[in-house]
Parts: C-alpha cells; structure tokens; sequence
C-alpha cells in the first residue's frame, strides 16, 4: 500500500501544509497566515491543518513533518533553539500535543530533503544546499542522508565568513559573512540606501545601473568565494542554490559560474554542477514530509 505523508511549514508569516505521496506528488495543500505572537493561534491552526489534510486521505497518514525556523533536538521531536521569533515555539512537543508522531526539523534542512527526494538533488549521496533570502540558510547531504551535526547545526552555511575584517557582525557572531554579503536583510545598508530589495538591485544591474553592477557582482563574487570553500570541504556532487534570490535565474547564475571558474578546485577538470532548487515556496512543506517518509523507511 502506497505511503502518503504530511509536511507543514511554519512560518513567521505564513503556515503551509501538504498532503504527498510516496512520488511527492501534492495531493491537497492549506495555507494560512501565522499571526506570530498568539502560540496558542498558530498552535491550533497547524493541529486543525493537519487534521484537515488527513481528511483529505482515503487510508491512514502515519507519517508527519513540521519544518520551522530555529534549530531542532536530537530527537527531532522539537525546535530547541529559536530566540526572538515565535515565542512558544522553542522546547514545544508537537508529537504531544497532537497525539501522533510529528518529526521536526530546521526549515533550511527540510529545503534540503524536499530537493534530495523529489528534485534537483533526487538519487544524490553528496550534495549542498544554499537558500538566498531574507538571510542565507542551507543543508548538507552525506550518504544520501540528512546531517544535521551536534546541536543540529549543521548546515549554515550562510554564516562562512569572506571577508574577516569587516566589522559588521552576523546573528552567530560571524564577521563579514556570506550572509551579510548577498542577504536581503543587508540590502540597504550594503547600497547606502539605494535599493531595499535584491530585486530592486538585480532590476537595476539589468539596466546597465554602474553601481548597481559593482554591488551585485561584489556580492555574487563573495558567494562563489563561499559555494568553493563548500565544495573544497564536502565535495559534493552539485550545489543546489534556492530561495527568493535564486528567482533571479541567469543574472545570478553566469557571473556566479564565471567566479566560480577562477576560485574553484577541479582536480581531473572535474567541475561541481550549480543546479536550482525546484521547489521554492513549498519546499519547507515538502521536505518536512519527505522527511517523515525518509524516517518510516
């Protein structure tokens, strides 16, 4: 009998669920909005969407995912660690509070699992995962398995610094890091108040912008400067680059290559494929799900 899974993403905005099978095929999906500082609210819409998602199965759905920010236990039955955002989220069970098995992991790592087992990653023992957004998050794959590290760390690869002496610090006290490099968060202060969004900048490097042009390729340098310490590390066999930046396509992707010509190693002339994620806004969902799956095996 076919397997199906549950994945719900919560966001600071946003809490998105699916309904999959065993091919990741959607088979129903919800989504509604978070309201961040009620727990009890968020609390109770994330049980009411599941159970609607169940509903929506005709056999019994053993197997639950729920993706969030933060970082997760051990035993990936909680976020252990989330200071400052969705307060009543950090030690919270979900396994006991809804009655049924819920696995739990970072939202960057259920990116990761939705890509190695339905996308871009799909049938990859080694791969390395970039989300560009609002900040810069990721995942690592050994072995065909998720590695979430001591303390589930693992992965954040936004916080490798490229720049040491630069005095702004991250949220992990890092100087001068990827994240602050190419994040939507830094935007602003990165083009003196020129754009408030990538896209605004990409938008403009696109015209032909010379300011534009110097700030974006500075950033798409550093990022290459990052993807090859990555690869020097875990040699993967490919780099999958997701979020909202990646949604800038070739204008990311040829100068990323192009830096990546002259900072990569190749030993043999072998060269590690750059891929896009093909899962953007329901990836946290999905890979929560496929998580769960991966778990049942």
């Amino acid at each position: 009998m076919q397997q199906l899974s549950i994945g719900i993403d919560l966001g600071c905005t946003n809490i998105k669920g699916v309904l999959i099978n065993a091919d990741g095929h959607i088979l129903a999906q919800r989504r509604q909005e978070t309201n961040e500082q009620d727990d009890q609210h968020w609390k109770g819409s994330v049980s009411s969407m599941i159970n609607e998602l169940i509903h929506e199965s005709s056999i019994l759905v053993e197997n639950i995912g729920l993706s969030a920010p933060g970082l997760a236990n051990t035993n990936n039955t909680c976020i252990a660690c989330m200071p400052g955002r969705l307060p009543g989220l950090e030690n919270f069970n979900w396994t006991d509070f809804f009655g049924q098995r819920i696995l739990v992991l970072n939202d960057a790592h259920a990116a990761l699992m939705a890509e190695a087992t339905f996308g871009a990653a799909k049938g990859m023992q080694h791969a390395v995962l970039l989300t560009l957004g609002t900040g810069v998050g990721g995942g690592i794959l050994i072995n065909g398995q998720l590695y979430q590290g001591l303390s589930q760390m693992a992965g954040h690869l936004g916080h490798i610094t490229v720049d040491a002496d630069n005095p702004n610090i991250d949220v992990t006290n890092m100087p001068g890091s990827i994240e602050d490099a190419i994040g939507n968060l830094s935007i602003a202060k990165r083009s003196m108040g020129k754009f408030s969004t990538t896209f605004e900048l990409v938008e403009a490097y696109k015209r032909g912008d010379s300011f534009a042009s110097w700030l974006w390729l500075s950033s798409v340098r550093k990022l290459a400067i990052s993807i090859a310490s990555a690869i020097n590390v875990l040699a993967p066999e490919a780099v999958i680059i997701g979020g909202g930046i990646s949604l800038a396509g070739d204008d990311l992707l040829k100068p990323l290559q192009d830096f990546l010509d002259l900072y990569e190693w190749r030993p043999g002339n072998k060269k590690t494929p750059m891929k896009l994620a093909q899962f953007s806004d329901l990836a946290g969902a999905i890979g929560a799900a496929g998580f769960s799956l991966s778990k049942s095996k």
